[in-house]
């Protein structure tokens, strides 16, 4: 056995009895607490910004493509679904999906209730995954494009402001330009679904992209865009800059963090949080060790001295008290992994916080457990205590033989 590991593992034997156990005890519960705090705190900043953002691109998708023509609103521009990008650019690396959209700004009619909403037609190329996910109560659409279907999909906050039910009839009156009477078209509620995000469920009411030909005269191969999916959003800086540069030079194409700006500053914003309680939690443990080190040689100063005598040198005592502490650090570790991880599983699978879903977009705290990100955290929580470690072990090196072989 390595000379100094073993003097450590006698040091830390003959603790019971010393006024460095409780302090020792005290030192591995900071560095697991520190470590249990990070580790909730960026399961939780990563699970909220995936749960918020899957359901801006459940919305919106990740890119869409449209007229270039200056146009912001839900009335855009059609183009034509002749495309040559149209549906083969879904066999590139990286893009998941393409489908068509078109888009009608109108109000709902539920009796004596109205909402201002917007029409999203669909096709029969949409992918339901996100829906899926979020539905409530009924079906999804059936589309067929022999048939026109008068099915839609609302949002359970919408049925709620409009007092309607599943299979209850909806109307919605669109104004068109020049037209002083609102054409009026009628709906049956196939589907209730709820993601959370009121603004954007009070906001679209899913139905047959057809609806949106006829409201705006537009011809059967017309529509108001195509939307973009992909397998994962580091890629979409790249994807989008390769998608612009093979579309038509009068189509443009917008990504999810350009048409929601504020949304994804504000997610972005929780990153700061999250650093702070990780600096924070590094300072608090990496201070906690230094001090119970100090500690520990203010007791063990004769040992020191003794070693010294014998011909110890500064290099090899301060390894005896590195191996001491850093044990310390890795059995704190341990704990604060176990703990950490074991508290995200119970709240991930068992959801036992809850928030308000008016506040937060989402009902019960989310978790994502990211493996790099503990294991980042795990060398940071390291590498921070044992250089603080490292500093207070340069006193051994101001520790006489003789003065403390005396005392």
């Amino acid at each position: 056995m390595h000379t100094s590991l073993y003097i450590a593992g006698r040091l830390t034997g003959n603790e019971k009895s010393s006024f460095s156990r409780p302090i020792t005890i005290i030192a591995m519960a900071g560095v697991a607490i520190g470590l249990i705090v990070m580790i909730i705190s960026m399961a939780i900043v990563s699970g909220f910004q995936t749960e918020i953002t899957n359901k801006m691109v459940g919305f919106g998708s990740h890119i869409q493509i449209m007229k270039y023509d200056g146009n912001n609103s839900f009335e855009p521009t059609p183009i034509s679904m002749n495309q040559s990008y149209y549906p083969g650019i879904d066999t590139i690396k990286g893009i998941r999906h393409i489908q068509m959209f078109g888009y009608r700004a109108g109000l709902v009619k539920s009796g004596e209730e109205i909402q201002g909403a917007v029409f999203k037609g669909i096709g029969n190329d949409y992918d339901w995954s996100f829906f899926d996910n979020w539905l409530q109560e009924g079906d999804i659409l059936r589309l067929d494009d022999d048939e026109t279907s008068n099915d839609v999909l609302i949002s359970k906050s919408l049925a709620r402001l409009l007092n309607l039910q599943l299979h209850d009839e909806l109307r919605m009156f669109f104004l068109s330009e020049g037209e002083v009477q609102p054409r009026g078209r009628k709906f049956e509620v196939c589907g209730i679904y709820e993601t959370g995000i009121e603004e954007m469920d009070n906001m679209f009411v899913i139905g047959d992209i057809t609806h949106v030909r006829r409201l705006n005269n537009w011809k059967e191969d017309e529509v108001s865009g195509f939307e973009i999916l992909i397998d994962d959003l580091k890629d979409l800086p790249s994807i989008a800059q390769f998608v612009d540069m093979n579309i038509p030079y009068d189509q443009s194409a917008v990504t999810i963090k350009e048409t929601y700006p504020q949304i994804f500053e504000w997610l972005g914003l929780q990153d700061i949080n999250a650093i702070v309680i990780i600096v924070l939690m590094l300072a608090v443990s990496s201070i906690t060790m230094s001090s119970t080190l100090l500690i520990i040689i203010m007791e063990n100063s004769s040992t020191i001295g003794i070693l010294k005598a014998l011909g110890g040198d500064n290099r090899f005592i301060r390894e005896i008290f590195l191996t001491l502490t850093s044990k310390i650090v890795l059995w704190g570790m341990a704990i604060g992994n176990i703990a950490g991880i074991g508290l995200c599983l119970v709240q991930k699978y068992f959801k036992v916080i809850r928030l308000s879903q008016e506040s937060y977009y989402m009902n019960e705290v989310p978790i994502l457990l990211n493996p790099f990100h503990i294991i980042l955290l795990n060398i940071g929580i390291f590498a921070a205590c044992i250089a603080m470690i490292w500093v207070a072990s340069l006193i051994i090196a101001k520790i006489t033989p003789i003065k403390t072989i005396q005392s």
